[in-house]
């Protein structure tokens, strides 16, 4: 009888066991099994799309708008692409009340160089010039050339209006003064 009753007592414990089982599996698979985690991989991303060239005009800034700074050599007014860095928002800000004259003065037979009266951020890099080119040196001057050079700088702008003979003409015949202004 004893044998009886544990056998009992043994076959109950298997079902109870047998039906905690089922149950944990029934659960188990109502829930979301994990993905297994792997090393993620970089994918690049598309090139995007350029905009057709109607879209492209209407999203242009007009030039007007862009020829910030207006700049006179002397009484001539010269048309200036000026570049868009830090130094140049530096250089607008500074002639944004009133008008920044500069007294340059030739060196080299090849620039004129002539004191900001502040000092500019700057980037400079490795550059050799051509006429026209207008850069920042050691921060606090700016050089407008008419010949070439070759030295660090910080690149400000070109003018593109006047030939290299023109610039010779304007700028090598001694000591000019620059006027920069905030266009209307």
């Amino acid at each position: 009888m004893k044998i009886t009753v544990s056998a009992a007592l043994c076959l109950a414990l298997l079902l109870s066991a047998c039906g905690q089982a089922r149950a944990r599996e029934s659960s188990l698979a109502e829930t979301p099994a994990a993905e297994p985690t792997s090393a993620v991989t970089a994918t690049a991303l598309p090139e995007p799309t350029p905009l057709p060239a109607a879209q492209r005009e209407e999203n242009e800034i007009p030039e007007e708008e862009t020829a910030m700074i207006q700049m006179k050599i002397g009484d001539t007014a010269v048309a200036v692409d000026w570049a868009e860095n830090d130094s140049v928002e530096a250089l607008a800000a500074l002639c944004e009340e009133t008008p920044l004259v500069i007294e340059m003065s030739m060196y080299g037979g090849f620039e004129q160089v002539g004191p900001i009266g502040a000092s500019l951020p700057r980037s400079d890099v490795q550059t050799t010039t051509a006429a026209g080119d207008i850069v920042l040196y050691a921060g606090d001057q700016i050089v407008v050339f008419y010949g070439s050079n070759s030295w660090a700088y910080t690149r400000l702008g070109h003018i593109t209006d006047k030939s290299a003979a023109a610039l010779a003409e304007l700028l090598g015949h001694g000591d000019v003064r620059l006027t920069l202004s905030i266009g209307d």
